[in-house]
């Protein structure tokens, strides 16, 4: 896949149509305070892109390497400095369900953050990124 696409319309207020010229739209919005709250904001799905990335690039590896994944949730929470303007930081709660070893479900993770194509984004932008995993059987 060379070409990505990322497509916005302006509905109305500051209500914008997302498209990924594939068929594939998300509506945004902003919060009530200032929006009418009928969708995400584009900060929101930033993060939202991040968290499914990463559990994405994780099914994946776990694919890869053969090991059956039972259940896997990744919870992302991002802090928006004021000054910055934007997600400085952001914390992932992980749990992975599987009845492999502990350090297959390790090795799964590292690699995960080394390819994770929007984690890589939130890196190189300088964003503090911080992993908790958890392995229930």
């Amino acid at each position: 896949m060379g070409k990505l696409y990322g497509n916005a319309k302006l509905v109305k207020g500051f209500r914008v149509d997302v498209d990924d010229g594939r068929s594939h739209a998300i509506c945004l919005d902003l919060p009530k305070d200032t929006g009418t709250d009928l969708g995400t904001s584009a900060l929101e799905l930033a993060l939202m892109s991040y968290s499914g990335c990463y559990a994405t690039i994780f099914a994946l590896t776990a694919s890869k390497m053969r090991i059956p994944l039972k259940d896997l949730s990744v919870r992302g929470e991002g802090i928006k400095s004021e000054k910055a303007g934007t997600i400085t930081e952001v914390s992932f709660n992980i749990t992975a369900k599987t009845e492999a070893a502990e350090d297959r479900i390790k090795r799964i993770h590292e690699l995960t953050i080394k390819d994770c194509p929007v984690g890589k984004i939130f890196d190189k932008a300088g964003t503090k990124t911080t992993y908790e995993l958890k392995i229930e059987r």
